[in-house]
């Protein structure tokens, strides 16, 4: 899925107590911030858009072979 960038506007010093004691907790902003993100989106997307988005935006399988699908078709046959 394409990636964007959102931004909002927060106080520089309550910006710095939140990097600094997410720090101790050995973890990032940004991940903190990407867990608030993905609890809105399945609290307020409905679950079948969600598996719609899921299906549009992953990525595409190669094809199987013919071969492949003889080779195990042959291979069950001689069970």
């Amino acid at each position: 899925m394409r990636k964007v960038t959102i931004s909002i506007q927060v106080d520089a010093e309550k910006l710095r107590a939140i990097q600094f004691y997410v720090g101790k907790k050995d973890s990032t902003l940004e991940s903190e911030l990407e867990d608030c993100i993905t609890k809105i989106y399945e609290k307020y997307v409905p679950a079948q858009t969600r598996e719609y988005i899921e299906c549009i935006s992953a990525p595409e399988r190669p094809p199987r072979s013919s071969r492949s699908v003889q080779r195990t078709e042959e291979a069950d046959g001689e069970r």
